[in-house]
């Protein structure tokens, strides 16, 4: 079983910054085993890709809405991805989600994870 703990959300005034965090842990996890991503699910709204990063870092995805905006990178190391958000808008409200799946490239699709994460709330203030 995989285990997934995000962090790093909170209340922001737009065109602030926040760097999400996404711990994985479990007995027989092994980071460089699976792509990462991050979703998010605003109010009233269908959950949503955010950005992926595949197994060994070299290649990231990113929705078209958050482009240039956002850097998502990870430390196998560590087992941990990051989720750096700068220029954030109020329609970047929402709750972000870390998801963890056995694959070899950085999916946008969520069929394509396994694990996911409890959430971590994100509020921009206009």
């Amino acid at each position: 079983q995989v285990q997934l703990v995000e962090s790093g959300g909170g209340v922001v005034q737009a065109g602030g910054s926040l760097r999400l965090s996404c711990a994985a842990s479990g007995r027989t996890f092994i980071s460089s085993d699976y792509a990462m991503g991050w979703f998010r699910r605003a109010p009233g709204k269908e959950r949503e890709f955010v950005a992926a990063i595949t197994r060994d870092g070299d290649i990231t995805n990113y929705a078209d809405s958050v482009k240039g905006r956002c850097t998502i990178s990870r430390d196998n190391a560590k087992n941990t991805v990051y989720l750096q958000m700068n220029n954030l808008k109020p329609e970047d409200t929402a709750v972000y989600y870390c998801a963890a799946g056995r694959n070899p490239l950085a999916p946008s699709g969520p069929g394509h994870y396994n694990y996911w994460g409890q959430g971590t709330q994100v509020t921009v203030s206009s």
